[in-house]
């Protein structure tokens, strides 16, 4: 359940937010004050921040600004402010979305429900494992978040493990996805190669707790498990 805490001092509207967002299923946490903000993010994580600039205990620019160094979660600011300097401001401060009021509820919650939709699309497109990330969408291999350089095969290959972790994948397997069978010079030893190859790049290690394990006699498999 996606988490969103409301910082809005006039109760009215607070009560409205937070009661439709609850009826679309989020955990929702409302706040008068930046004083009550901090004391509920203390044991409450948000995901969304939608959060008012003008607070009874200070600028809700200056809260968003020091949250956003702490977070990567979305920040909505709700505010009756509209020239285009405050909005430049708010976006300064570490804003993702500027909501003037009066606003339509509707179209809050449309936004927020869109965020999260893409959040859930983007979540799809990542697979971690030990201290390998392999980002789908941009074809991207990390190892203890750093970029790393794959080719082609490889790719195709630790793809392969990541998305079959635990179970063992055959030479046979590999030769016929990964590799184009038909070349003269492709046989068992070049899944080998690519495999010690690979394992370099990943950083795998040989103290008992490999990543990608041969099992004598049937292939090899992707340990998952730290």
């Amino acid at each position: 359940m996606n988490k969103i805490l409301i910082i809005e001092d006039e109760q009215s509207i607070r009560r409205s937010i937070e009661l439709s967002l609850q009826k679309e299923g989020y955990d929702v946490k409302g706040a008068g004050t930046i004083e009550e903000a901090e004391t509920i993010t203390k044991e409450f994580t948000p995901e969304l921040f939608l959060c008012d600039i003008n607070l009874p205990d200070g600028s809700g620019l200056d809260y968003i600004k020091s949250i956003r160094s702490k977070t990567n979660a979305h920040i909505i600011l709700l505010t009756a402010l509209d020239r285009e300097t405050d909005m430049v401001m708010g976006y300064d401060a570490g804003a993702d979305d500027y909501v003037v009021k009066p606003f339509s509820l509707l179209v809050l919650i449309m936004k927020i429900n869109a965020y999260f939709r893409k959040e859930k699309s983007n979540d799809n497109q990542i697979i971690k494992s030990r201290n390998v990330k392999i980002d789908k969408a941009d074809m991207k291999v990390f190892v203890d978040e750093k970029e790393v350089s794959v080719t082609k095969n490889e790719w195709k290959l630790l793809l392969m493990f990541m998305e079959n972790q635990n179970i063992i994948i055959s030479k046979e397997q590999i030769l016929e996805k990964i590799f184009d069978t038909d070349s003269e010079f492709v046989d068992e030893n070049t899944v080998a190669v690519n495999i010690t190859r690979l394992r370099k790049k990943i950083n795998d290690n040989s103290d008992g707790k490999k990543i990608i394990k041969n099992v004598r006699g049937l292939g090899y498999v992707w340990n998952g498990k730290n």
